[in-house]
């Protein structure tokens, strides 16, 4: 029996978001920017699913645009933001444990005369809003902090940063696609500018993502061509990914979000029980219903990974885009942990249908393996 524990990288995508996407992938093959009936058909199913995303986090359809991704939409929304600005640049603040996509073109965005400054978390991987307040600056426009960790799964104080920069007339973006149906997003209610939101994350397609965007903020497109997305993202309408997509929100619920948080709590607790010399990473209550983020004294996190991957067990040693790095985990780093701490460091993520009886044997072959390589150190 193999069991699939690193869905925090990709989940399998439903059932009925297949079949739902299947309608759109036979005869009703119309370009949704197309006049005729076909195309027309496409283009209904396009707003359909813009109306059922943008309900689900209290927007307005017309703030959602459909991107290729979370890549894409955090990539729109930090330079989107920072082309606006012409020769003035500014200043730029982000949080030490972001993801890749956002870590990446900041620093781009450095080299072009941009400053930016990187906030660091305390030891649970938590964001201060003092800190945030002390690093900005009069020429500080936009600040983005994940709405919760990819790595370590820690949930970080959106809606108090949201209020800050609101009070401060600053752009506040949240990466959250790790968080998306799993918690509560209310866009007003949080004070957010910008939110990136991706599809494979809950059970929907690859290569279909949303930037939320607020009525009012200004931003230059990243694709120029055609007139699609309000004339913000050219390209032609990814219809069957975007109503799968659609699809995997509308059957979200808070039911599998509680049923998962227990299996998590259960893992934890199972671990800690049976392992001795365990480090739990992140907040052990402010997390994500999904994601475990382990670190076992006197173990490798990759040798461990592979060895459990022999065994039919799926887990992750950090960010999938970060994957084939030999590089310790920056998130695991920032936390204060030693280069070693951090190479220990390994993701295991539930969904939906992880059962109770797969937890159990993957906590067996936790043990075993574990086991086994410390072992080999002696």
């Amino acid at each position: 029996m193999k069991i699939y524990l690193d869905n925090a990288a990709t989940t399998v995508p439903d059932p009925r978001v297949i079949k739902a996407m299947d309608a759109f992938l036979g005869k009703r093959v119309g370009n949704a920017s197309s006049l005729h009936s076909v195309g027309f058909q496409a283009a209904v199913a396009v707003e359909q699913a813009r109306e059922i995303i943008a309900g689900r986090i209290h927007a307005r359809p017309e703030e959602i645009y459909f991107t290729s991704g979370g890549t894409e939409s955090n990539n729109w929304a930090i330079k989107g933001i920072a082309f606006t600005r012409g020769r003035k640049k500014g200043h730029i603040i982000v949080s030490e444990i972001e993801h890749p996509s956002v870590l990446e073109p900041v620093r781009w965005l450095e080299k072009q005369g941009f400053r930016v400054s990187y906030v660091g978390v305390d030891r649970e991987g938590i964001v201060s809003v003092g800190d945030v307040r002390k690093a900005m600056t009069a020429k500080t426009f936009l600040v983005s902090i994940m709405h919760a960790n990819n790595e370590i799964g820690t949930l970080q104080p959106v809606s108090e940063i949201g209020r800050l920069c609101r009070e401060e007339r600053v752009f506040f973006h949240t990466d959250a696609c790790q968080s998306f149906t799993k918690e509560n997003i209310d866009v007003r209610c949080d004070s957010l500018d910008l939110v990136t939101l991706s599809s494979h994350k809950i059970h929907g397609p690859r290569g279909v993502g949303v930037l939320y965007i607020r009525g009012g903020v200004k931003i230059e497109p990243m694709m120029h061509g055609g007139k699609q997305e309000y004339g913000k993202r050219a390209g032609t309408y990814n219809t069957e990914a975007i109503v799968g997509f659609s699809k995997a929100v509308e059957i979200a619920s808070v039911g599998d979000a509680v049923k998962v948080a227990r299996l998590r709590d259960y893992f934890i607790g199972k671990i800690e029980a049976k392992i001795e010399d365990v480090v739990l990473y992140g907040s052990r209550h402010k997390r994500l219903c999904h994601i475990v983020n382990f670190a076992f004294k006197d173990v490798e996190g990759k040798p461990l990974a592979a060895l459990l991957n022999k065994k039919g067990i799926f887990i992750s040693t950090g960010s999938a885009c970060s994957a084939n790095s030999l590089e310790p985990s920056h998130v695991v780093l920032a936390l204060q942990m030693s280069a070693a701490s951090a190479h220990g460091a390994v993701r295991i993520s539930l969904s939906k249908w992880t059962t109770k009886k797969e937890i159990d044997r993957a906590v067996a072959s936790f043990q075993r393996t574990v086991d086994h390589l410390r072992k080999l150190k002696r």
